[in-house]
């Protein structure tokens, strides 16, 4: 009888201690997590300075881990190769551009604006964070292949504008643009499966011509970033505010003073 008290009184202290026991560990395991995110983040920001110094076909882990102070092997096991940390670098940049061109979206009030903010905020943060932005649309990295975990972060800017060239057309807004060249059957594939996988009730001629604009912004913002733009339109404002006009016309934005207008004809 003793005994089973006994036992049945090293239960309750068991069972009672559990909450107590089961939130210590919780605390531990938070307070790790913590230390290793704020690890992580010191890592990745010895990277970024060290890609501002030797580029991105530079970076080192064994130097990173000499300017943090830290042995060689200890970094393999927060990244276990140059490529997972370039990875790492890529992703939160493609994140942070992204954000910004965003909240960007979503203050403005009308298309053209919102359309307009896209862009301005784009080169915006280009301008702020030029490694970065070259670190995603540089000189590709010799011997890096980029994962699928980028590819979601690379296309937020994209379906920004995608998603508002939808919401023109679903309204009957989009305007009529210049005709252009017919599509090659080629071309016509691959803006359908774009489509699918963006805006299935886009036609081929608006997907391919949003894709036109998207890749101009880039363009416009790597020659000016990489000095191509030297003794011609530098300084650059002027015409990247010019350029991002046009090619919401080009694409069919309508124009802020604007209201109802017919579809084009895409089918």
């Amino acid at each position: 009888m003793l005994a089973a008290l006994v036992k049945s009184s090293a239960l309750v202290f068991v069972l009672c201690s559990l909450p107590c026991q089961n939130g210590a560990m919780s605390a531990s395991a938070t307070a790790r997590e913590r230390v290793r995110a704020e690890l992580v983040a010191e890592i990745k920001d010895a990277a970024r300075r060290q890609l501002a110094v030797d580029g991105a076909e530079g970076l080192s882990l064994r130097a990173v881990a000499r300017e943090l102070g830290m042995v060689s092997s200890a970094i393999y096991r927060y990244f276990p190769s140059r490529d997972d940390l370039l990875t790492a670098l890529i992703i939160d940049a493609y994140t942070a551009m992204g954000e910004a061109a965003e909240a960007a979206f979503q203050n403005a009030r009308d298309p053209r604006a919102k359309w307009r903010a896209v862009y301005r905020a784009v080169r915006g943060w280009a301008r702020d964070h030029p490694r970065e932005y070259a670190l995603l649309y540089g000189s590709p990295v010799p011997g890096y292949r980029a994962p699928a975990d980028t590819v979601a972060p690379a296309t937020r800017v994209a379906g920004l504008l995608v998603e508002l060239i939808r919401d023109c057309w679903t309204a009957g807004t989009l305007t009529t643009a210049a005709e252009g060249p017919p599509l090659s059957a080629t071309l016509r594939d691959q803006a359908a499966r774009v489509a699918r996988a963006l805006a299935p009730e886009l036609p081929a001629p608006v997907i391919v011509r949003a894709v036109i604009a998207w890749t101009q912004l880039y363009g416009m913002i790597s020659f000016e970033l990489f000095g191509h733009l030297v003794g011609s339109v530098d300084p650059s404002e002027e015409f990247f505010n010019h350029a991002t006009e046009q090619l919401a016309n080009f694409v069919g934005i309508p124009a802020s003073h604007q209201g109802r207008r017919g579809r084009r004809r895409d089918n």
